[in-house]
């Protein structure tokens, strides 16, 4: 039977690309690689303008313990270090390359011992190819195969829940490559000294369950159908159904003895401990009425979001209203298509009027569905009136941090009131408070 946990809603699916077969984007001329596309310190330069790069190449280096290497995605020459926008609404120094198609290409290096790897050489081969985490929050990868010493890890999940509407990436992957998945699952088991290992997949993805099933036996781990529901794929959320355990608020996964990979993530530790694979490259879904070309494409980091669209076949410009990075439940709007392809990308959406919900904000019912369907049991209608009304203090005690930022409130809500972004509000002031309260001391 398959599981589930409290609240969570049932949007439109919407998964119109699961069957579309992954392939290869085609170059670009020119490629924008942000140095901070993670969770953490931006990487620091390691190439100028007029500098000659290969395939692979380090191009920025992680500075401390919470950030990631970055990679040139292709050979070519920098045209420039400069500050760029990126798909996650900020600004990032980034390295402006002008595609060499000719140029040399990444050769793997392979290690013939990589099943045997010690723990520390799988972290320091994870770090090198700066691999963070696929699913989303791009957290440097290496840093959630380092626990604390006093939290031992005897679980390790692999997420292939993609609860999000419309993307199919991460099926994808698991039905196109269920070996390197489940390998990669086992080199995180390693890494951590785990005892077990669970595969947790939506109950809409038969052919991935199956692939993957067949791919775990050799390692014995267990793969567990989980009930389709948003948002299934919240580590938090994963980690109560599938173990039974809490985390606490303010905890992080290990603290319960867990540690949570996304399925692309354990798939890139497994090339990067096996053959030095950077990440320079990652599955995208293209999706929405308004994208001629829908489908998931293999796609090097730093392709812009433009090309990925010309490329595939365009875009019906009259129709298209809203463009997003991710899902339509937690992605980001775009304002423009000249933004790059990061880590963090797992789809670009071109939405219709008839996609999306452009109905203007309306006065709070308290009406109790938002607290009906929360999947954390919090009150969003009251912390996002808090943090609106800046009353930052009060909107900290009713727990606004622990907000994972799912937008099933806001999914749920008849006046179509902006929940999360006024929450996301609050959330940013709190902790820029605390780090300018952290400098004085």
């Amino acid at each position: 039977m398959a599981k589930s946990f409290k609240g969570g809603v049932h949007p439109p699916y919407e998964k119109r690309t699961r069957d579309a077969p992954i392939k290869e984007l085609e170059p670009p001329a020119q490629v924008v690689v942000p140095l901070s596309q993670h969770t953490g310190a931006p990487a620091k330069p390691l190439v100028k303008r007029g500098d000659q790069v290969a395939e692979g190449q380090l191009i920025g280096e992680a500075q401390g313990f919470i950030s990631a290497n970055v990679h040139a995605p292709f050979s070519g020459k920098v045209k420039a270090v400069a500050e760029r926008h990126t798909p996650v609404g900020t600004r990032s120094l980034s390295v402006i390359i002008e595609v060499d198609p000719e140029g040399p290409k990444w050769e793997p290096q392979e290690d013939p011992n990589w099943e045997d790897a010690s723990p520390e050489t799988i972290r320091e081969r994870v770090k090198e190819a700066g691999i963070v985490g696929l699913g989303g929050a791009a957290f440097p990868t290496h840093v959630k195969l380092s626990p604390p010493s006093d939290y031992p890890v005897d679980t390790v999940i692999i997420n292939g829940a993609e609860c999000e509407p419309y993307l199919t990436a991460d099926d994808r992957v698991m039905r196109e490559h269920p070996e390197e998945v489940v390998r990669g699952a086992h080199l995180v088991r390693r890494a951590v000294g785990a005892e077990r290992v669970l595969i947790g997949i939506e109950d809409n993805k038969p052919e991935a369950m199956e692939a993957v099933s067949k791919a775990a036996k050799a390692y014995g781990f267990e793969v567990v159908p989980l009930h389709t529901k948003y948002p299934q794929g919240s580590e938090k959320q994963l980690i109560e159904v599938l173990t039974g355990r809490q985390v606490p608020s303010g905890g992080l996964p290990f603290h319960v003895g867990v540690v949570v990979q996304n399925v692309g993530t354990a798939k890139a530790i497994y090339e990067a401990v096996r053959y030095r694979k950077p990440l320079i490259e990652r599955v995208v879904t293209l999706s929405g009425l308004g994208a001629k070309g829908p489908g998931n494409y293999l796609v090097r980091i730093g392709t812009l979001f433009s090309h990925l669209v010309q490329a595939t076949g365009g875009a019906d410009e009259e129709r298209v209203v809203k463009v997003l990075n991710g899902g339509p439940m937690m992605g980001i709007a775009q304002w423009t298509l000249d933004v790059p392809v990061v880590k963090g990308t797992s789809g670009v959406l071109l939405l219709t009027p008839e996609e999306t919900n452009l109905e203007e904000e309306g006065p709070c019912i308290r009406c109790g569905r938002c607290v009906e369907v929360c999947p954390i049991n919090l009150l969003p209608f009251l912390i996002a009136r808090l943090a609106e009304k800046r009353l930052f203090d009060r909107a900290e005690r009713y727990h606004i941090l622990d907000c994972i930022e799912c937008g099933s409130c806001a999914y749920v809500c008849p006046a179509r009131r902006h929940l999360v972004h006024h929450i996301r509000y609050g959330k940013s002031e709190i902790l820029a408070m605390r780090k300018k309260e952290a400098a004085k001391k």
